[in-house]
């Protein structure tokens, strides 16, 4: 008969010690689940405003888009396949010359190229005022005639030769007081040479003494 007693007495602990167990587990699965819950409503939030704000970004590079295709057609056209503006005013540098003050370029012809940077800077100092939240890279690139093969004997020497256009015309910028350096810090000014090669290259090998601006835009990190 106490066998039996005892028994039941272990038998009934180990039964309430398995409810207890059993409500912890369904206590803890419960708080699990409703965090689970807290943090996928977060990251849909979250979601929701990263879609919104990336909505808001491309709207606003849209927007700037659209300003810069009102560059005077005069100094400018856009190339709608590259991406980019050719600067119109041909610079008939001489062959292997980077001098833009030579006697081979005109003074209507350096007249033109001042006044073409003078509209570029203003556009680019009115963009940012209007849209300070973003940065904006300026990218001048010379370009280099092709003759005979020269483009595959010594294509290092069209690098070379275009930067230095490049260059040349933004010390002609700024020598003339337009320097976009004090567009800085929103707007970084980079220098480049395509040489013998790039997208934006023409046809008519006399054509590829001009320069093509690039103009890209990415919204500002917040610090």
């Amino acid at each position: 008969m106490k066998n039996k007693n005892f028994f039941w007495i272990v038998y009934s602990d180990l039964m309430s010690n398995l409810f207890f167990i059993m409500l912890i587990l369904f206590v803890v699965s419960v708080g699990f689940l409703q965090f689970q819950k807290s943090e996928i409503e977060s990251e849909k939030t979250d979601l929701k405003d990263q879609i919104t704000v990336h909505k808001n970004e491309k709207k606003e590079m849209e927007n700037i888009q659209t300003a810069l295709k009102t560059l005077d057609s005069t100094y400018f056209s856009f190339d709608k396949e590259n991406f980019r503006y050719k600067m119109l005013v041909d610079l008939n540098f001489d062959y292997n010359d980077d001098n833009i003050y030579s006697s081979a370029i005109s003074d209507n012809e350096r007249r033109q190229v001042k006044e073409a940077g003078r509209l570029l800077y203003d556009k680019m100092n009115s963009l940012i005022k209007e849209n300070p939240e973003i940065f904006y890279f300026l990218i001048i690139e010379g370009n280099t005639q092709r003759t005979t093969n020269n483009w595959l004997t010594i294509p290092d020497a069209g690098y070379r030769l275009s930067y230095k256009r490049a260059l040349a015309l933004f010390n002609f910028w700024k020598d003339n007081g337009i320097d976009f350096r004090k567009l800085a810090p929103n707007c970084e000014i980079i220098l480049a040479g395509s040489g013998y090669f790039g997208l934006s290259r023409e046809k008519n090998e006399q054509l590829n003494r001009r320069f093509t601006i690039q103009i890209t835009s990415k919204w500002k990190l917040e610090k």
